[in-house]
């Protein structure tokens, strides 16, 4: 097979364990996208977070944020795509949140609102969430939010936290949900998180953005991932890719599985499925 697009995730997939990009990943991708091959970042992070991250990788592809809602220009920095929440939906999570009194998180392109956190859990929980300005419920909601995030440490997995929500919100939507101690920055938490987006495909989407402004196909993209929330887009790429330190829900999707984020598995698999000469005419 011959492959046109990279898909390429962050957190523990192209950030090794100090949050940044080993030199010999970094120089394979900016050597492919050279050559004429899209290589798209594909993340859950939000528009302030990722911003300064896609400064210093330096690729010039459109990049998929906010799990699918966002469509980011890294080379102009501004949003291409925004979908977000219905004033309804905004309104039932938020009385979700009343409901419950879980640590709530609310987020736009440019601005981030969440509640006080009330003990060192929660504190730990709202580590590295830039940007974040504490507010009460009643200012919780923002013109133009794209995410709510829920924090819980009383249910039994994040999936019985997702369908909880699922259940009270009942409005159109599209939700991730992860035990917080798969991040780097988080090991050890006893949280669950819970995001919630406007209707999408998740990742997939960054498959219909390759082939609206890019020409390619998902046959001919290379997806590389290592969380639920990559399952989307390994799924819907011609090869999807599982880093060796992921969750098992995705590298049992995977096409296959390569070393960790603290190796130079990703310039040998750039290497190995795009060679020396471009990909693409």
């Amino acid at each position: 097979m011959s492959y046109e697009a990279l898909l390429l995730d962050l957190d523990g997939t192209l950030l090794d364990g100090r949050g940044e990009v080993r030199p010999r990943n970094l120089e394979a991708l900016r050597a492919l996208e050279a050559r004429g091959v899209p290589v798209m970042i594909v993340t859950g992070r939000s528009s302030l977070s990722a911003a300064a991250i896609l400064d210093r990788i330096g690729l010039e592809t459109a990049a998929v944020l906010f799990n699918g809602a966002v469509v980011y220009c890294p080379r102009r920095r501004r949003l291409i795509e925004e979908r977000v929440l219905s004033n309804r939906t905004l309104e039932r999570a938020l009385g979700y949140s009343r409901a419950s009194g879980l640590l709530t998180v609310v987020m736009a392109a440019r601005e981030k609102r969440g509640l006080e956190p009330r003990n060192e859990r929660e504190r730990e929980a709202l580590k590295g969430l830039h940007g974040l300005r504490q507010v009460p419920l009643e200012e919780l909601a923002l013109d133009g939010a794209i995410r709510v995030t829920w924090f819980s440490d009383r249910h039994r997995g994040s999936g019985e936290l997702a369908a909880e929500i699922e259940a009270f919100v009942d409005q159109p939507v599209y939700l991730t949900h992860f035990p917080l101690d798969v991040l780097v920055d988080h090991r050890g938490s006893e949280m669950d998180v819970v995001d919630l987006h406007p209707p999408c495909r998740g990742k997939a989407e960054a498959l219909r953005v390759l082939e609206e402004l890019y020409g390619v196909r998902p046959a001919r993209v290379v997806a590389v991932g290592d969380a639920t929330n990559d399952i989307p887009m390994l799924e819907a790429a011609g090869l999807g890719v599982c880093m060796s330190g992921g969750m098992p829900e995705a590298s049992s999707v995977a096409g296959r599985v390569i070393g960790d984020h603290d190796s130079d598995a990703i310039a040998e698999l750039v290497e190995e499925l795009f060679g020396a000469t471009p990909a693409r005419r």
